[in-house]
């Protein structure tokens, strides 16, 4: 897809937006705002380590559209009241609705996802020392729910953006991707690292983002996909994940635990060659994956600094591998995916995200891409397993505020 088709669309679905919201809320949005789900190309669960990271968003996003809602616009509420709607959480079955206060916001008051603007304005407040004010808020994503393509980090920064700018808070983007960090760890109980919300804001067309989630120091490298005949095609294995269950939170804690047995404050302190044979096998297992995989974001980030893009697959593959044997984080459907794609003439593959379920990405020649899709189709087929949902995706720019032809109107 092009840029001006790309800018086109999203116009589209911005004004589309805007004027359900009219209809919904009986009054025009204050703006609608876009915030890019992500891939990430390579880096998996060194964020919260304080490593390295290189994801870039993709052409996939959230939408808010957004009113505060001022003293004296709703005699028939308490102005901190937020209303909420969405087009997205149960596609083809309406709108599903949603309140909460923004006065008094705790943990457990807002559920499914309603949690997420919730937790945003909880972050906010706790953070920031911002008082929000009730808003009404209509929301539609293009970003698959439980595919590890950070979905509810795209509804996150879309609702922090938004409100940053209609509060004019001042908060720079790394402080926005903080914050929504805070709305994870603290409200939703989801013990993620800075990656997802960095990408979502910092994300920018035709470039991966190399993160150092330590310092959080950002460059773009450039990702080139279409000029060197390449595409990132994700295998989106519909078994759905949940950063909130438990196996994430334990490759958190044994990575910790590994750190401290190592005197170190984080694994980012480890050196790469450090002697590890103090430590439990599966400790030894899960922190080996973390210091391999720095290492390998490292090497990749200097290839496509290089325009080497056509040269990094291979560490692609072995970062599948790591989190498959090391970090234990695959599961069937994940292995098949790369596994299949390789075998079909994809030049490497892994899944992305936390893992247990979601995607994986390919990187594949425009020729092969064909091939690519049929060989995973009929593996998932032949193993009986769910069809799985392909498709491809292209480096996009960060959230920002979609500017509309006319209020509510194309």
């Amino acid at each position: 897809m092009s840029t001006a088709t790309s800018a086109t669309n999203l116009e589209e679905r911005a004004g589309a937006l805007a004027r359900r919201f009219a209809g919904v809320f009986g009054a025009e949005p204050d703006g609608v705002w876009c915030a890019p789900g992500r891939v990430n190309l390579i880096g998996e669960h060194t964020d919260y380590n304080n490593g390295f990271v290189l994801p870039f968003a993709i052409d996939r996003s959230a939408l808010v559209a957004v009113r505060l809602r001022r003293p004296g616009q709703d005699p028939e509420a308490d102005t901190d009241v937020v209303r909420l709607a969405s087009t997205y959480a149960q596609k083809g079955l309406g709108l599903t609705r949603a309140e909460f206060s923004t006065g008094g916001l705790e943990p457990g008051l807002a559920a499914d996802w309603a949690a997420y603007p919730a937790g945003v304005v909880y972050a906010l407040a706790q953070h920031a020392g911002a008082s929000v004010p009730g808003f009404d808020l209509l929301l539609d994503s293009t970003v698959p729910v439980g595919a590890g393509l950070s979905s509810s980090h795209a509804v996150e920064v879309a609702v922090i953006v938004a409100l940053n700018d209609l509060l004019g808070l001042g908060l720079d983007r790394p402080g926005m991707a903080r914050l929504t960090q805070y709305a994870e760890n603290e409200f939703v109980g989801a013990p993620t690292g800075i990656m997802d919300q960095s990408a979502s804001l910092m994300g920018a067309e035709g470039g991966a983002l190399f993160l150092d989630c330590r310092s959080l120091d950002s460059e773009i490298v450039p990702l080139p996909l279409a000029e060197h005949g390449l595409s990132v095609l994700v295998m989106d294995t519909r078994v759905e994940h949940s950063h909130s269950d438990g196996g994430y939170s334990a490759r958190r804690q044994s990575c910790e635990r590994g750190a401290a047995a190592l005197g170190a404050e984080s694994l980012r302190e480890v050196p790469a060659d450090a002697d590890l044979s103090g430590l439990d096998r599966q400790t030894q297992r899960r922190v080996r994956h973390i210091l391999s995989e720095n290492q390998r974001v490292l090497q990749v980030a200097q290839k496509l600094r290089d325009g080497a893009v056509d040269s990094i697959g291979e560490l692609l593959t072995a970062s599948h591998i790591s989190l498959r044997d090391d970090f234990e984080v695959s599961c069937p459907e994940l292995d098949l995916a790369v596994d299949a794609a390789l075998a079909a003439g994809a030049m490497g593959a892994r899944m992305t995200g936390g893992g247990f379920g979601g995607s994986a990405i390919a990187l594949v020649r425009h020729d092969d891409e064909d091939a690519v899709r049929a060989g995973v189709l009929s593996a998932f087929a032949d193993k009986g397993f769910r069809e799985p949902a392909l498709f491809t995706v292209l480096p996009a720019d960060g959230a920002g505020h979609v500017q509309l032809t006319a209020p509510g109107r194309q």
